[in-house]
């Protein structure tokens, strides 16, 4: 690969005017920033730009020979959709270089409004594998802002074998969550960071117990903050990060002041120009180290660029943190005030209402079939000490539920090279078992790709895609989904608006453990003085969770990937208010983390219940309420039902 000035691309943030003439006159080669709505910077008015400021903006840019792109990279609710055509049209008088999109709707309107701006897939899409890229090219994608927990190597692979430009974080905030997969937020205060208002519960100190007994792990720790990712810095890897075939080399900070963005443009420009001039004679500028050490923020890592990440990846003291937006409160229980004043979802039900339940066990999959389940969900990830689904599992609970239940095969919820390459294989040996399941559930874009070239099973959408608008759910329909699982952190009014429109099926969860984060460290190594995975791996077998300061206890679960499950403190029961869920094609219990005692009394308790609406009777029966919440391993609460929207991007 021959270099020049054009091979590399130097992308800097702009939150304020300043900022922007400071990034260009730095050297930058293209800016990104937002305007009043629809972006990921929505705490602070001030870091935005308005309309006619945006216009001077791109006029300013493109003066100057700078490419400017705009952030349009939160999901979008349906009562946002109006502002969202309006925005989208102004933006195509205006013609920036490229719009930044995380939700499908962008998609949908992108096409249907014959908008000519290219667009690139922001890291909020969660893109790690090739084989969502061949989904993407078809709606007009022209770049990917790549999964921050892709090695160097892995994205070299992947933009030869995609042909797409890469994006890539080189400096700045990350986030320790898979991006798009971290609800905390949205779910514990209404502010999601997938809409631009994360409160960054991740920033909070925690400490390491044992889940069942309480005790205290980690007093020998590094320290509290165990979520703490440190900043991302890549100057002294611009060699790699070039070679590696990156294309655009992405600075982290719309809300950053001018001085801090004018400084680490200059610095980086003057290393990347360097490296291209001579990139046999070229050695680190430890004076632009120095430059950049001396004012960080927080201290730096490379995170996932060389490999897994460890203690030292992590800012366990909190010395350096340069703000907390959020300290810990308890989880709502049933704070239920917004919720019963709402009128329930004005669509017709099923004459039998659809009921699944997700299991881990084949002993809970009995438990749920006998009691009366539709549809069980089985296999993807399988939280230590289980042991995952084997082809043999799946086909003795297929002939177990023949005739009497539907059978759905989970997939991992991230798809890289090891869990795409896995999937195939096991696929593809799916075939010869004398029964096949009746579907398999998805839960990104690639597997979605995947199981539809390699498998003529049907396909639905799990949570983890996001669905917050009924265009996502038309997308989703166009591209053969069968069904989707709305998001978990709608209000029920901004649900009712997604089943109310949608001609997709909407599943929704209605009862279990769910997760707050998944994150692909080892949170519980990093802080175990004692772990060695070489030694003693077998304790990565016990059941760890995180304390916070409100006393809530967040069970830890470890996958046969290393991806840690962060669960809330508090599982969810929308049994109280099933009467409300009209229209809903399948009312689901999330009982992965359940043991089959529980399972079943669960499953037969709300198999109950919808018969009842079914017949047009009472469904909520005070004492079976008072057994579920007897029985139920964790307090019980209804996350964001409790919130009259999540806080909108208008």
């Amino acid at each position: 690969m021959l270099l020049n000035r054009k091979s590399v691309e130097l992308l800097a943030p702009a939150g304020t005017w300043d900022a922007l003439i400071a990034a260009v006159e730095a050297g930058a080669d293209a800016v990104y920033l937002g305007g009043k709505h629809f972006n990921m910077r929505m705490h602070d008015d001030e870091f935005n730009f308005d309309d006619e400021k945006l216009k001077e903006a791109i006029e300013y840019a493109h003066a100057h020979d700078v490419r400017l792109y705009i952030t349009l990279n939160n999901l979008i609710s349906d009562e946002e959709v109006p502002a969202l055509r309006e925005y989208l049209a102004y933006l195509e008088k205006l013609q920036p270089d490229a719009i930044l999109v995380q939700d499908f709707a962008v998609l949908e309107l992108v096409h249907e409004m014959n908008i000519t701006i290219p667009l690139h897939a922001s890291v909020m899409m969660n893109i790690h594998n090739e084989q969502a890229v061949e989904r993407l090219k078809k709606y007009g994608i022209t770049r990917i802002v790549v999964s921050r927990e892709m090695t160097l190597s892995e994205l070299s692979l992947f933009r030869e074998r995609t042909g797409l430009e890469i994006e890539y974080f080189i400096h700045g905030d990350m986030c320790v969550s898979e991006s798009g997969q971290c609800f905390h937020s949205g779910v514990l205060f209404g502010q999601s960071g997938n809409r631009g208002r994360c409160l960054k519960p991740c920033r909070w100190p925690y400490s390491l117990v044992d889940e069942r007994t309480g005790e205290v792990l980690d007093k020998e720790g590094p320290g509290a903050y165990k979520l703490a990712l440190k900043d991302m810095c890549m100057y002294r890897n611009i060699p790699e990060l070039i070679q590696a075939g990156v294309r655009s080399f992405k600075i982290e900070g719309r809300m950053r002041p001018a001085g801090f963005v004018h400084r680490l443009v200059s610095v980086y420009r003057e290393a990347i120009d360097r490296y291209i001039a001579d990139p046999q004679g070229y050695e680190t500028n430890e004076e632009g180290w120095r430059n950049l050490y001396e004012n960080r923020a927080r201290d730096f890592t490379t995170a996932f660029a060389f490999g897994g990440t460890d203690k030292n990846d992590f800012g366990f003291t909190g010395e350096r943190e340069p703000r907390f937006f959020s300290n810990a409160v308890p989880e709502a229980g049933f704070q239920d005030d917004i919720l019963l004043q709402e009128s329930p979802i004005n669509k017709a039900n099923m004459e039998h209402r659809m009921l699944s339940v997700r299991v881990a066990t084949k002993s809970a999959a009995r438990a749920a079939i006998d009691n009366g389940a539709d549809t069980i969900y089985i296999g993807g990830e399988a939280f230590r000490p289980e042991r995952p689904w084997r082809l043999t599992d799946i086909d003795e609970i297929l002939d177990y539920a023949a005739g009497r239940c539907r059978v759905v095969l989970m997939t991992p919820r991230a798809n890289r090279r090891r869990e795409s390459g896995e999937l195939e294989q096991f696929l593809t040996s799916l075939a010869a078992l004398p029964r096949q399941p009746q579907g398999v559930m998805v839960s990104n874009l690639g597997a979605l790709h995947l199981v539809q070239t390699v498998s003529g099973l049907p396909v639905q959408a799990d949570y983890s895609f996001n669905l917050f608008n009924h265009l996502a759910a038309k997308f989703m329909q166009e591209n053969g989904l069968s069904m989707a699982c709305a998001s978990l952190e709608l209000s029920f009014s901004q649900l009712r608006g997604i089943v109310e429109k949608s001609e997709l099926p909407i599943e929704v969860i209605v009862h279990g453990t769910y997760e707050s984060m998944l994150c692909d460290h080892d949170l519980p190594g990093m802080s175990l003085p004692c772990f060695n995975p070489l030694e003693n791996p077998e304790i990565m077998l016990r059941r760890y969770a995180l304390l916070d300061k409100a006393g809530e206890k967040h069970p830890l679960r470890i996958d046969q990937y290393g991806r840690n499950h962060i669960l809330f403190a508090k599982d969810l029961c929308l049994y109280p208010y099933l009467n409300k869920l009209n229209g809903v094609a399948s009312y689901r219990i999330e009982a992965q983390d359940y043991e089959p005692e529980l399972v079943a009394m669960l499953t037969k308790a709300y198999r109950m219940a919808l018969d009842c609406l079914s017949a047009g009777q009472t469904a909520f029966d005070k004492e079976t309420m008072e057994d579920i919440e007897k029985e139920s391993p964790r307090a019980l609460g209804i996350g964001t039902f409790r919130f009259r929207q999540s806080m909108n991007s208008i």
